[in-house]
């Protein structure tokens, strides 16, 4: 792929859509393109994290780990991003991303990522507002799920 082509799937991504072209070809520039067969894992959860993912082409799923077995929470596709919560809050990744299909990602390194964030405070805000989004889901999720649980315990009672 181009780097011009890089910086366009970029731009197409709304957390880096009001990043000038020079800062995102830079970090273009020092991203990797990784080809995912699928199956394959991008990242394990309890590893570190040392990079970002940008889902160009293909799915993915994400996996979580509980005392009752593995849980799928979600399926990624072209334009999401993964594994940015184990890069911003220095923590250890939060689930496991696997390949669903064939995927081509473009991986951005924990440093190259806060130098964006450094540099164009406008990440930062997309960041929280992406992670904000995420966090409201989770949230009616959870109701949901808590709602199923008191009518289960009601029937019982």
């Amino acid at each position: 792929m181009s780097l011009q082509r890089d910086v366009d799937a970029l731009r197409a991504i709304p957390l880096f859509a009001k990043v000038e072209p020079a800062r995102l070809k830079l970090l273009a520039f020092t991203s990797e393109h990784l080809d995912f067969e699928p199956g394959e894992v991008l990242c394990r959860q309890g590893e570190p994290g040392d990079a970002a993912y940008i889902l160009l082409e293909g799915t993915a799923d994400v996996l979580v780990d509980t005392p009752r077995g593995r849980v799928k929470v979600a399926t990624l596709g072209k334009n999401d991003i993964v594994g940015e919560i184990a890069i911003l809050c220095d923590v250890p990744r939060t689930a496991t991303v696997v390949a669903a299909t064939r995927l081509h990602t473009l991986k951005i390194a924990k440093d190259g990522f806060f130098n964006l964030v450094n540099q164009f405070p406008q990440v930062a805000v997309e960041i929280m507002h992406e992670l904000a989004a995420r966090l409201h889901h989770t949230t009616q999720r959870l109701t949901d799920v808590s709602l199923r649980l008191a009518e289960l315990e009601a029937r019982r009672a």
